[in-house]
């Protein structure tokens, strides 16, 4: 059960790495960036689908979106200055809360 786990982490990585250099992009104007974004994105739902093949959609997707999201606001604030209200804070913490009961009724 560690592969499709660890498919999902390569996922995760390469989801949030393509959604940090799309605003690099500038519009899709820069080819760099645009590469990056491209890449990123398409191994991700390469490694995301075969995740699909061992854990279930709603699981998987779960865990992907949620810890996503949460790198995402810490990355953002770190590269971009954009820190999360403290409303959207608690947002945050409500998801990371519920990635927890996620993994901790599928992870054996």
């Amino acid at each position: 059960m560690v592969l499709p786990y660890t498919f999902l982490f390569l996922a995760i990585i390469l989801e949030v790495v393509g959604t940090l250099f799309l605003r690099d992009t500038d519009g899709f104007t820069k080819m760099i960036p645009n590469l990056v974004v491209v890449f990123s994105y398409a191994t991700s739902f390469y490694f995301l689908s075969l995740t699909f093949q061992h854990i279930s959609v709603s699981v998987a997707y779960a865990i992907w979106s949620g810890v996503g999201i949460v790198l995402i606001a810490i990355l953002g604030a770190i590269k971009y200055q954009e820190f999360p209200s403290l409303l959207v804070s608690f947002g945050i913490l409500l998801i990371v809360t519920g990635v927890i009961l996620v993994l901790s009724n599928t992870v054996n």
